[in-house]
């Protein structure tokens, strides 16, 4: 192995003579590269081979790559760089080779061979990483497209990213991602042809014996890939898909059109269809070009047009296919449209008025789903319309009666309007709803009691909820309780609620922290319950949690009662307690903060 190594090294010498010699690098500077590189080389050399090495050893050399360029730039030299960059490009890509060799499946590998090569390598070179890469990932269509982008928009060569995705298409024939970018492709060659032959009809050039098919010119091939990839791949999303590239090229409007009609055609029984072509008005100008309304009045006029003509394709699909999912797209365009912005009220009061419709007429179909629902009691909250939110909710909380969203949206409706019925509510909730899941129902009726309600009544209903709230879920709670408790009562309640949880397992390590701190911002901070919290905290979470013991620590060495004596025990205590990362952790901030104290 050293005569291999000796014998790389000894590959170097004439490109870190010549560093040297043009004054790019000292001498100094030649013999620390000779170092470091004899022990990257060992490193790839050995038996045992591990990745990071590789890793390590290309980023040394890219470094080493970079620093070159700056210093080329400094001193104004750009002659050798076949002697000096071209070599060291050269090693890198035999390093990438045995290491893409070795750990074939390591895409990320790939990837960073691929990038160093885009930098430093030529394009013949680059094409073939891809070749290789391809060879042993073909199962992964976003690199067959990765390679057609590179071969269409770096090398220019159409045929040679074609090709890739005739093959890509052989692994994957159902794979919508490779039909969409290689459809994209065949415009923009399209694109890229008749820009050409525009520029040489400019010169006033012959371009009879050139290659510019009529067919071609106007997007055959994009059209066939479209015929096909339609009969492969069903439903609307696709195709609509495909319509939106097919937008982005002018010269395709003719195509547009076929795929738009075929749209409407094939897929008139799925929403995506009405809702694109719906949508599609907002684009159709009203006026002809030149005639557009000059004065905020007259656009706010044209904008309110267009949307109407939108809901008419809405009404029409919402007849033609009363389904759930169709008044769900409707309602959605109605609060897209509500919630942009506007200076014209008579714009605002359309946009309301056609959203509150909308809603009404699903809900009388029962076919409004739950999260809509919410939105539509949210609507009439936020506009105060609470009679009418009532209803809703009440409307809601039928419709889905195991839905804690549902209760509470109602019960927020309650509380908005100041009703004297929010507690019965609250109880006839809990009788509907599984145990488990009523969390945020029990938060909510403490946080209203908070402001509604004795501080009787707010501490019957935490810890009601703690007898109900098991597990996890009672973590939470704890928390809020023990934050009430300090609001509303002071140091003193919060201790004493402290003391009645401090057994209930689990805890948060905020639930400790909380009390801490309540402790701290006494005027008589007394160390003997602080001590109390850090020990109750560190039999939860002493194994865990470094920052814990390094807070204790501190507060020996810093609290006016404190115990300096006490720290060398503490820090034994966390070293037996923590584990790997934790105990790496602990140590070094530990080592850290005595540092500070020197």
């Amino acid at each position: 192995m050293a005569e291999i190594i000796q014998e790389r090294i000894e590959d170097r010498l004439p490109e870190l003579e010549q560093l040297e010699r043009i004054g790019l690098f000292s001498h100094a500077e030649i013999k620390a590269i000779i170092k470091k590189a004899s022990d990257l080389e060992y490193k790839i050399q050995r038996r045992a081979l591990f990745k990071e090495d590789f890793i390590n050893y290309v980023q040394y050399e890219i470094n080493l790559l970079e620093l070159i360029q700056r210093r080329r730039t400094r001193i104004g030299y750009s002659f050798k760089k076949d002697e000096i960059e071209n070599s060291i490009v050269h090693r890198v890509q035999g390093v990438f080779r045995r290491a893409s060799a070795k750990w074939k499946d390591d895409v990320q590998l790939w990837l960073s061979y691929i990038v160093f090569c885009k930098k430093w390598a030529t394009k013949a070179q680059l094409s073939k990483v891809f070749s290789a890469m391809l060879a042993i990932h073909s199962n992964k269509p976003a690199l067959w497209i990765m390679a057609a982008k590179w071969e269409m928009e770096d090398r220019l060569s159409s045929e040679s990213a074609r090709q890739l995705f005739l093959r890509a298409l052989r692994f994957h024939p159902e794979c919508p991602k490779l039909y969409q970018e290689y459809f994209r492709m065949e415009l923009m060659h399209t694109e890229k042809l008749r820009k050409e032959k525009e520029e040489f009809e400019k010169a006033k050039m012959d371009v009879g014996n050139l290659d510019y098919p009529e067919e071609i010119l106007k997007g055959e091939l994009a059209r066939i890939i479209y015929k096909n990839s339609v009969n492969i791949i069903k439903g609307a999303e696709f195709h609509v898909s495909l319509l939106t590239i097919a937008q982005l090229f002018d010269f395709a409007k003719d195509l547009q059109r076929e795929i738009y009609d075929d749209l409407q055609a094939l897929h008139t029984d799925d929403p995506l269809t009405w809702d694109y072509v719906a949508r599609r008005e907002l684009e159709i100008e009203s006026q002809p070009e030149g005639e557009q309304p000059a004065t905020k009045q007259a656009r706010a006029v044209e904008v309110g047009r267009k949307e109407e003509r939108c809901c008419a394709v809405y009404e029409e699909a919402v007849k033609t296919l009363p389904t759930e999912a169709m008044w769900k797209c409707y309602i959605t365009f109605c609060l897209e449209r509500f919630t942009k912005k506007t200076s014209s009220q008579f714009l605002r009061e359309k946009r309301l008025e056609r959203t509150m419709m909308a809603f009404r007429k699903a809900h009388e179909l029962r076919l409004l789903p739950e999260f809509q629902y919410k939105q539509w009691i949210e609507l009439l909250l936020h506009h105060n319309f609470l009679k009418e939110a009532l209803e809703v909710a009440v409307a809601g909380t039928e419709s889905f009666r195991d839905s804690v969203t549902m209760w509470q949206m109602k019960l927020q409706v309650l509380i908005d309007s100041e009703s004297p019925d929010v507690a019965v509510l609250f109880e006839e909730a809990f009788a509907h709803l599984k145990a488990q899941i009523c969390l945020p129902l029990w938060i909510s009726w403490a946080e209203w009691s908070e402001g509604a309600k004795s501080q009787e009544d707010t501490e019957a209903i935490f810890k009601k909820a703690l007898s109900a709230v098991k597990g996890a879920d009672s973590v939470t709670l704890k928390d809020k309780y023990l934050d009430w408790a300090y609001r509303s009562g002071g140091y003193k309640k919060a201790r004493a609620v402290f003391k009645s949880l401090q057994e209930s397992r689990p805890f948060s390590v905020d639930f400790f922290r909380k009390i801490i701190q309540f402790e701290k911002e006494q005027e008589s901070c007394k160390m003997v319950n602080l001590r109390e919290y850090y020990e109750r905290a560190l039999r939860e979470f002493g194994s865990v949690d470094s920052d814990l013991w390094m807070d204790y620590i501190k507060e020996e060495l810093n609290h006016p009662l404190g115990r300096p004596e006490n720290c060398g025990q503490i820090y034994w205590r966390a070293m037996k307690m923590l584990q790997g990362e934790s105990a790496e952790a602990f140590v070094a901030k530990h080592a850290m903060h005595q540092a500070g104290h020197l």
